[in-house]
Formats: structure tokens, C-alpha cells, sequence
């Protein structure tokens, strides 16, 4: 499903999108239509939802779409004077990732604002995904709920999230979102064509990027994440291994039944990055290996 559900925490008139964006909202007098959700595919309607099918949209999903419950759709300049039996406003207009982006973060209520977000690259899919999860196991032992989403599993704390892959840029917002209405303190972001579509994290700031590979060079890591429209930006902090993280993770071997030091070790740097004092970790990490 590809939607930025309704329970979300904001709502948006036509007018105000069309005047945002420099769209053409169509009839002019639909200003006022207030829209609760947005979503990309029929599937995802639900009433009061501003649908957004995409260029190779037609008549007979619009025609589903109002049916379905939708109070407007954008579609495309050249539909202009083609739909003249559909009973919902229109707004002709051909949003850029980057607008559409900013569009279901401010409808979701700018989620990733509230959370700490963490995101995890490598050359390796199944390695960033064993890497996900390690770092989710690691923040939960600091105290922290968190959220997951990656193709290999993701979930908001406890509950599992039934999601279709790769994520659109709606599906982020949304899923962001419902993790923290659920109160989660952290978000662990898969970086990977399985789990994410191009420019999915389109208006997403992450926090700390853990680089799973070595042998990623700056050049090559800054092309795979404008892939997923992120940026590394100045408050970015980047972390991989270093001596120290390693040095912990080493030491921190007993607690577990099965230890991969590598895995732990990126988790334990990017906990560093993220500004948890080293004493903190070593507590941590005592307590766990005590417990086991």
C-alpha cells in the first residue's frame, strides 16, 4: 500500500497546495476541498484522499479513484479538457520528487523531525539488512523503541509492518509516521533498491549514515544516497568502524550467544555518532552480559 494515511496529523486545502506548489487547481472554486491523506495507487484511496497517480494515469482511474472516496487528483497539464465527466476537482500539474516529498512530509506532519534517523549503505544487501537489525537489537538494549524499515523486516517496536517494496516516497512518509505515533524514539533506515525506490527519502533528514562497506568511497556513497533523494548534509554525521568501536565490540563478544564483531562494531560507532557517551555503551553492554 502507498499512502500517507489519514491518521496522520495534518490536513491540507486544494487551495493552499495549488498556491504552494504553483499548481493549477481546476475548477478554482474546489479551494476550499480539505484533503486528509495522499496516496499514489487505487488501492490506497480511502475518503478524503488526494490521489496521485502519476504520468500514465487514465480516465478509468480517475473514475475508480472517485469512486473510491477521492476529493481530487493530480494529474498531468496534458489531460487538460479530457475528463470532463469526472465529479472531482483536478489539479494539472507534474510535481517533482522533491515536491512531492515536501508535500507528504508536511501532510504527515515533517515525522522525520521527530525522530532520531538513523540509515545504513553498503554495496551488500543482505549485509545492510543483518546490519539494520543489529543496530535495532543495540538501540532496544540502550532503552530506546524503535523502528525499522527495511524489505527484510520492518516494524514500528513491537508490531510488525506489512508494507509493499520498494517504498515510494509516500509510503517513507507514512511509515515514518505511524513509527512515531507509536512512540518511537529512533528510525533504522535500509538503504538498498529491495527496500527503497528512487528518490524515496525525499524531505528525510537523517541523522547518522553508517557506511556497511570499507571500500565505498566518498564519490561512490554520496551517488547511492541522491539515488534515495537523501542528501549528506553538514548535520550528517557519517560513521563507519574504527579501532575503538571494534576494541568494544570485542569486548562485548560474551554477551551474545552469536556475535558478528563486524555488525556490532558499525553499531556501536554509530551509536558514538549519534552522541551516546562510550561509558553509557560499555554500561549497556555490561548489563546485557550479565543478563545472558
Amino acid at each position: 500500500m502507498s499512502a500517507v494515511s489519514e491518521s496522520m496529523n495534518r490536513r491540507m486545502t486544494l487551495g493552499h497546495l495549488a498556491s504552494q506548489y504553483g499548481f493549477d487547481l481546476d475548477p478554482s472554486f474546489a479551494s476550499e476541498v480539505t484533503v486528509t491523506s495522499l496516496a499514489d495507487d487505487t488501492d490506497s484511496i480511502r475518503p478524503g484522499a488526494l490521489y496521485i497517480p502519476g504520468a500514465d494515469v487514465d480516465a478509468r482511474q480517475l473514475v475508480q479513484a472517485q469512486r473510491l472516496g477521492a476529493y481530487g487528483a493530480i494529474v498531468p497539464h496534458a489531460l487538460r479538457g479530457e475528463l470532463r465527466d469526472l465529479q472531482i476537482p483536478l489539479i494539472y500539474a507534474e510535481p517533482t520528487p522533491r515536491q512531492l516529498g515536501k508535500l507528504a512530509c508536511d501532510i504527515a506532519g515533517a515525522p522525520s523531525d521527530a525522530l532520531a534517523v538513523f540509515a545504513i549503505v553498503g554495496n551488500d544487501r543482505e549485509s545492510v539488512e543483518y546490519d539494520v537489525k543489529d543496530l535495532a537489537d543495540f538501540l532496544h538494549m540502550l532503552g530506546n523503541p524503535v523502528g525499522v524499515i527495511s524489505a527484510g523486516n520492518s516494524q514500528s517496536l513491537e508490531r510488525f509492518l506489512d508494507l509493499r517494496y520498494p517504498l515510494s516516497i509516500l509510503d517513507v512518509q507514512r511509515t515514518l509516521a505511524v513509527c512515531a505515533e507509536d512512540g518511537a524514539a529512533a528510525v533504522i533506515l535500509a538503504l538498498d533498491e529491495r527496500t527503497l525506490r528512487e528518490q524515496a527519502l525525499q524531505s528525510v533528514s537523517v541523522d547518522v549514515l553508517g557506511i556497511d562497506d570499507a571500500d565505498v568511497d566518498g564519490e561512490q556513497l554520496s551517488r547511492k544516497v541522491a539515488g534515495f533523494g537523501g542528501v549528506i548534509g553538514k548535520q550528517t554525521r557519517v560513521a563507519t568502524r574504527t579501532q575503538e568501536s571494534d576494541l568494544l565490540a570485542t569486548q562485548a563478544a560474551m554477551a551474545y550467544e552469536q556475535v558478528d564483531g563486524r555488525a556490532l562494531s558499525l553499531s556501536i560507532a554509530m551509536v558514538l555518532a549519534a552522541g551516546v557517551r562510550k561509558a553509557n555503551i560499555k554500561s549497556a553492554l555490561r548489563v546485557s552480559r550479565d543478563l545472558n
